[in-house]
C-alpha cells in the first residue's frame, strides 16, 4: 500500500478544512448517481444521512456568508471537520484501508483548517465575506466533486 493510494483521503482532508459538510455532501451526491466508492460506506447508504447529508452540505453554503457565522476553528467547527474528514476519508481509502483514510483524512483536515482561516480573512480584508465565501465555495465545491468523482466508479 503507498501514500498514494490514500491522496484522496488527504485531498478529501483539505476540502474539510474549508467546508466540514463538503466531504460528506459529495459523497453523498456520488451515491445518488449510483456510484461506490473503494472504502466500506454503510451510513451514507441510509437515506435518512444521505439526505440529511445533502442539506447540511447546502446549509453550510449559506451559513458561512452570515455575519454571525462562527470561525472554522471554533471546537464544533473543528468536531465537524474530524467526523466529516473521517467519514469521507474511510470512504475514499482502498478497502481495508478504511482507517488509515480516515486517520489522513482528519490529519490534513486539522491544520489546514487554520491555514484555510487565515486566507479567508484576508479575502475578506479586500473584497468583503460574501464575496471571499462564494469564490472560497465555488473552489471547494468543484474540488470536492472532482476527488469523489475520480475516487469512485459506477456501480
Amino acid at each position: 500500500m503507498t501514500i498514494r493510494s490514500l491522496l484522496s483521503s488527504a485531498l478529501i482532508g483539505a476540502v474539510a478544512s474549508a467546508r466540514s459538510m463538503t466531504p460528506m455532501a459529495t459523497i453523498a451526491t456520488a451515491r445518488l448517481a449510483d456510484r461506490s466508492t473503494p472504502g466500506e460506506l454503510v451510513l451514507l447508504d441510509r437515506p435518512l444521512f444521505k439526505y440529511g447529508a445533502l442539506a447540511m452540505g447546502v446549509g453550510e453554503l449559506f451559513g458561512d456568508k452570515m455575519k454571525t457565522a462562527p470561525d472554522r476553528t471554533v471546537f464544533l467547527g473543528l468536531l465537524a471537520r474530524v467526523a466529516s474528514a473521517g467519514i469521507a476519508g474511510a470512504a475514499l481509502a482502498p478497502e481495508g484501508r478504511e482507517k488509515a483514510g480516515a486517520a489522513i483524512a482528519v490529519a490534513t483536515a486539522v491544520p489546514l483548517a487554520y491555514l484555510t482561516l487565515a486566507g479567508r480573512k484576508q479575502a475578506m480584508a479586500r473584497i468583503g465575506q460574501t464575496r471571499s465565501g462564494l469564490i472560497e465555495d465555488a473552489l471547494i465545491v468543484a474540488a470536492g466533486a472532482a476527488i469523489v468523482a475520480l475516487a469512485t466508479r459506477p456501480k
